[in-house]
């Protein structure tokens, strides 16, 4: 599943192709949201938003379509009238003059109004955005030490979108590996040092991938956002020399290097 930096250079992608320009051609998939169709047509998207892995699209009528794509789903811009050639379902189709941004094999979309976006479950349930400007480092090392996350093994920690959202395995790893702590460690049991260099790598690390433009295999041409420990197994760790380790955490594979994690 892609982590936070992907699903925003996503956003960045289709606001780049739609945003501010009259919609002429709205679609969707599921007959509970047919009738906003109407009233969409001709109205614009303002901004599209990210929390975590969720994607907010916000109309200048004052509805916002909420989308998570989950395990399959996965956004595409295309050029306006074109129809790609693709075994997957579409489920939204938004389209202005020139592009338009298609929406294939997500199952959790949502047409929300102000008060249903405030109610709603997903986003009261999830931590801020690792990607979010306002956020800071002297917030995120309160957090660690509140008394909902301070006694929580930063191998569950770090998936939890609760906590922060926006993180994921291989940010787990790489974050773990730049604190030089292991997945079992807890806040409340660290050092103050040991706490800093968490706190800033749990913003340092995600913002940087971003910026690097994530993983995703289209940029994989030097571009790229460079592991230090997921996926060497067996490669020599860059920082110590000791060779990294691979196991399994959450159902996850997990990787860390034994010279410089303890």
């Amino acid at each position: 599943m892609p982590e936070g930096p992907e699903i925003r250079r996503a956003a960045d992608q289709l606001e780049e192709a739609i945003v501010g320009k009259p919609l002429t051609d709205v679609w969707f998939a599921f007959p509970e949201l047919k009738t906003y169709e109407p009233a969409l047509l001709g109205e614009q998207v303002k901004a599209i938003e990210t929390r975590g892995k969720a994607l907010l699209t916000h109309f200048t009528n004052g509805l916002t379509l909420y989308s998570h794509n989950q395990l399959y789903g996965v956004w595409r811009v295309v050029e306006s009238g074109t129809v790609p050639e693709t075994r997957r379902q579409l489920r939204v189709r938004l389209a202005v003059a020139d592009r338009a941004i298609l929406l294939y094999s997500a199952s959790d979309i949502e047409l929300l109004n102000a008060e249903s976006l405030a109610a709603h479950p997903f986003l009261n349930r999830v931590g801020p955005d690792v990607l979010d400007a306002s956020l800071d480092v002297a917030t995120v090392r309160e957090r660690l030490l509140s008394p909902r996350f301070r006694r929580r093994q930063f191998s569950g920690l770090l998936l939890d979108q609760a906590f922060l959202a926006g993180l994921g395995n291989y940010l787990r790893v790489e974050i773990l590996w730049q604190a030089e702590l292991l997945a079992q460690h807890r806040a409340q049991d660290l050092t103050d040092r040991q706490l800093d260099a968490l706190s800033e790598a749990l913003l340092a690390i995600p913002r940087h991938s971003y910026r690097m433009r994530g993983t995703m295999k289209k940029y994989h041409h030097g571009a790229a956002f460079r592991f230090e420990v997921f996926h060497r197994q067996g490669k020599k760790c860059r920082r110590c020399g000791e060779i990294i380790q691979k196991g399994t955490l959450s159902s996850r594979p997990f990787y860390w290097c034994p010279g410089c994690q303890h």
